[in-house]
């Protein structure tokens, strides 16, 4: 029996007039149905139709999540009944708990694990209500194939199930939320009528389990209400690295068991537990959930990487700027990596035949560097260094322009380009450019150019890195250079790369005619004084 007090909130959204609908058909499972359960179940279905809902999105998934029936959730408690079983022509009943959830708080776990640190998988479990088709065995494909907009499709739930009174058919069973009230629309009607399919939907008690709900839905049960929830992650190799916030801290192991059990290969999950060290670019972490095991490998533009996460500097989502700085090189160009890491920008530039010299400061990413160069079998084209970016570019660096461009012909094609991927602080090297170079400037064409790195919270972003690499090369790049926005870190703070070619009259140091002049005339003195000595 239906509860006396049904939750007022429901009473509020029912309206005065009913419109008419079809009358479904029960399974078997309901014959023995209470008409008070009945008109209770079609005043929660039709409602749902009337509510506007919000939708959630995370990064790992489009899983949608209309908020406001969390809060009808709340309120609807649970309908105790007896829950009728067909076993061929033989009935018997077992005492059962079915939720009627024909709206979208259907895919929600039961509200029991709220606050749940230590993950409970058989505490999810629920039986719901959702619509179902009787269809003919034989005309099965064609009926999902005519319907698949309105066929369930929840992970490792199955859309076609046995009629355990009927052999020959088939139950389909249909989304709740695009059947509302357990009525199609004309259209689907019209679709069934052509397969001499009847469209009255009936009645299908399902069994939801831990399996059947998505991360987010899980999170979203468990975290406490009002809490943001974050599904989100970067994986790396077999790793996924999480960023979670304060709130979300007692519930991390949880939420790393639930993201390596949803995630097939993710068998390691880290949490940050430090902000970046900027001398090596790593950072501290937390193994949340399955082996300790922070080596992996990765592939990336069809280039494999291994690498030691917890160690080394790695992010998938750079990507992309990768494969745009490589596709700027031609054969024989010469790339120098400041800020090498395992050489993401190094090897790629090596495969496409360019002279490489790769650096970095921390030991192990030189290790790597090398390891991977070999993986890649590109350790005979790329010269690798473990020095400060400062030194790197003042010793290789100067050594190889100042042997290079005064060779140059106007002919020749080679570029010369210098990566410097620190966000936090490749700014503040440009001031090495300052006269690196002595003697009479190569051709304009000749000139090195520099992809510098940046983050900025400034409104105008592309203008502030601008104008700090200006105040620390001492000239102006206006017309000179162009920013591309690499990606949004958070809220507020973006990362750019400011690509501009070195103006000859910052990168060379050229002595001024007012000192020629001086250093002219201590020559000739020297020699005519003596002369005029003898002469005298």
């Amino acid at each position: 029996m239906i509860p006396e007090a049904f939750p007022s909130l429901f009473d509020s959204l029912v309206l005065r007039t009913r419109p008419r609908v079809s009358t479904p058909r029960k399974m078997p499972q309901e014959r023995h149905g209470d008409a008070q359960a009945s008109g209770t179940l079609w005043r929660l279905g039709y409602c749902a139709r009337l509510l506007k809902t919000n939708h959630f999105r995370t990064a790992a998934s489009n899983t949608s999540f209309p908020a406001v029936w969390m809060l009808l959730a709340q309120h609807s408690g649970r309908i105790p009944g007896l829950f009728v079983v067909v076993k061929k022509n033989t009935f018997f009943t077992m005492p059962e708990n079915v939720e009627d959830k024909t709206n979208p708080e259907l895919y929600l776990p039961h509200p029991g694990v709220r606050g749940m640190t230590l993950l409970d998988r058989e505490a999810f479990k629920r039986t719901v209500v959702v619509p179902a088709l009787k269809v003919k065995k034989e005309i099965v494909h064609s009926v999902l194939k005519s319907l698949k907009q309105s066929v369930l499709q929840r992970p490792g739930l199955k859309r076609v199930v046995e009629d355990p009174e009927d052999e020959d058919s088939r139950f389909v069973i249909l989304d709740p939320h695009k059947v509302p009230g357990f009525s199609l629309g004309e259209s689907e009607q019209q679709v069934l009528k052509q397969l001499n399919v009847h469209p009255e939907v009936s009645r299908y008690h399902l069994e939801l389990t831990y399996e059947n709900f998505k991360v987010e839905e899980i999170l979203r049960a468990v975290l406490p209400q009002g809490q943001d929830v974050t599904s989100g992650f970067s994986r790396v190799g077999h790793i996924a690295h999480l960023n979670l916030r304060d709130h979300q801290l007692p519930y991390r192991h949880l939420i790393g068991q639930v993201i390596m059990d949803k995630n097939p290969g993710i068998t390691c999950v880290v949490n940050k537990t430090s902000i970046i060290d900027s001398t090596y670019r790593n950072f501290e972490m937390e193994v949340l959930a399955g082996e300790n095991n922070l080596v992996t490998k990765v592939k990336e533009n069809n280039i494999s990487y291994e690498l030691d996460f917890s160690k080394v500097y790695w992010n998938p989502r750079l990507s992309t700027e990768h494969g745009r700085i490589a596709e700027l090189l031609r054969a024989g160009d010469v790339l120098f990596d400041v800020f090498a890491g395992i050489g993401p920008f190094a090897i790629p530039a090596a495969k496409r035949r360019c002279r490489v010299f790769a650096n970095d400061l921390n030991p192990e990413s030189y290790a790597w560097l090398l390891h991977n160069c070999k993986l890649n079998k590109v350790d005979t084209k790329v010269k690798a260094f473990n020095m400060d970016g400062r030194d790197f570019l003042r010793g290789p660096v100067r050594e190889e322009l100042s042997k290079e461009l005064p060779l140059l012909k106007e002919e020749q094609k080679t570029a010369f380009h210098i990566v410097m991927n620190l966000p936090a602080l490749a700014v503040e090297f440009l001031d090495v450019f300052r006269h690196l170079l002595a003697g009479e400037p190569c051709s304009p064409a000749g000139l090195p150019t520099v992809h510098c790195y940046g983050f900025s919270k400034d409104s105008n972003p592309a203008r502030d890195i601008q104008e700090r690499a200006e105040a620390t090369l001492g000239t102006s790049l206006a017309g000179r250079c162009s920013t591309v926005l690499v990606r949004n870190v958070a809220p507020n703070k973006e990362m750019l790369c400011l690509s501009f070619q070195i103006p000859a009259d910052v990168l060379y140091k050229r002595p001024c005619p007012d000192e020629a002049k001086p250093a002219s005339k201590r020559l000739c003195t020297s020699q005519d004084s003596s002369e005029e000595k003898v002469l005298s």
